[in-house]
């Protein structure tokens, strides 16, 4: 790709995409919809930013690493030698695949990586744990109902180009633009909790509205209306805080932390600071007790 190496062929959909492709000399990206694929020349990711965007992604030894696009490999032999990670690299240039299998051999790490010649848009990238990526910006808006649908936690690393109105979890800039995605949990509905403190037990009611991971709720709290502070969602992981008014005269904060499973949250509870905290388990139902 511009990442690595041959891509699909899309329309350039901005001002910024045109001018992308003519100073770099891929034109030939900028084609009617009816193309299907062209080989152009590939423009390869500096290494600084190859390590940049691992180090953005918190790549490690438990990670799978998928490079789509990965030209002569750089990025996936980069997170095995450095990372400790294991990987694979698609490209649908045949002859790029080969001298990524030999660059990998080089560096000693053919035994954690691989490569295919593959059309990424037609692959099962669902076992990676971290994407990579650059490509053109209508590629990658192309990609974003895939990539949205993977595994909550999944970090997502693209080099220079975003995806769209999906805001990045963070984004660096050493010498170049990095963006880092985590895939949010679907948490939007209505969520039901009931935590078992004294004096009565709480029923809280939970509803949530979401745009990838931005979110915003409002609860009521044994049938009382109350706000839903410091929401935060991170992959899997929801933050939240209520404010336990049911004894007006020793009011505390609720402290949740959880993780999403599907249609269940689970995770812990702290009432209060200090000496006075308290932790309890506590359980969500999405539409439920």
């Amino acid at each position: 790709m511009i990442a690595g190496s041959t891509f699909r062929v899309f329309p350039c959909g901005s001002v910024a995409e045109l001018i992308f492709a003519v100073l770099t000399g891929l034109t030939a990206a900028c084609m009617p919809a009816a193309a299907q694929t062209i080989v152009t020349p590939y423009v390869p990711t500096p290494q600084v930013t190859v390590d940049e965007m691992l180090r953005l992604a918190e790549v490690n030894e438990k990670d799978f690493v998928i490079d789509l696009g990965s030209g002569d490999g750089r990025l996936v032999i980069t997170a095995a030698r450095k990372f400790g990670a294991r990987g694979m690299g698609m490209d649908i240039d045949e002859n790029l695949v080969m001298e990524s299998e030999e660059n990998a051999r080089q560096a000693g790490v053919a035994e954690r990586v691989k490569f295919v010649q593959q059309d990424f848009f037609k692959a099962d990238i669902s076992q990676a744990t971290v994407i990579t990526m650059y490509l053109l910006p209508s590629v990658n808006m192309q990609l974003r109902p895939t990539l949205l649908s993977l595994k909550p936690g999944t970090r997502i690393v693209s080099h220079d180009f975003d995806l769209g109105d999906w805001p990045p979890d963070r984004k660096t800039t050493v010498r170049k633009n990095t963006f880092l995605w985590i895939v949010p949990a679907p948490v939007a509905g209505r969520w039901q909790m009931r935590l078992p403190l004294p004096p009565i037990e709480r029923h809280i009611e939970l509803e949530l509205t979401q745009r990838y991971q931005e979110v915003s709720g409002r609860a009521r709290l044994n049938g009382v209306p109350t706000p839903v502070w410091e929401l935060a969602l991170t992959g899997d992981r929801l933050s939240f805080v209520v404010v336990d008014t049911t004894d007006r005269e020793n009011e505390a904060s609720l402290y949740f932390t959880g993780r999403v499973l599907g249609d269940v949250i689970e995770g812990e509870m702290t009432r209060g600071v200090g000496a006075a905290r308290s932790t309890i388990r506590w359980r969500a139902a999405r539409g439920g007790t």
